[in-house]
């Protein structure tokens, strides 16, 4: 069994590559040059990589195509919800741990 991406890209393949400009690129409005504020006061090494995480993944989400409806869900208390319990139970069916 393989990870398979929800919206856009494929495996190996982000909809949002891991690089500066990629991850530049995705972001929306201000969230851009918040990112080069924190890229520009980073260290070489693991705060580096820790601030490219953490904004790759918000680049992700920025571009998700969903992004709005969930937005829009969670702000009117009507986002599908379940507990860590249903999440490891059902990762337990199916033999995943």
């Amino acid at each position: 069994m393989s990870a398979q991406p929800v919206h856009g890209g494929t495996q190996g393949h982000p909809r949002v590559p891991r690089t500066i400009g990629g991850i530049s690129g995705a972001l929306r409005g201000s969230r851009r040059a918040q990112f080069f504020a924190e890229l520009l006061e980073a260290q070489q090494g693991t705060e580096l990589d820790d601030v490219l995480n953490a904004w790759w993944g918000r680049a992700m989400l920025d571009t998700d195509p969903d992004r709005d409806r969930i937005w829009k869900a969670a702000e009117a208390g009507t986002l599908p919800t379940t507990t860590m319990d249903a999440i490891l139970r059902h990762r337990q069916e199916r033999g995943l741990q």
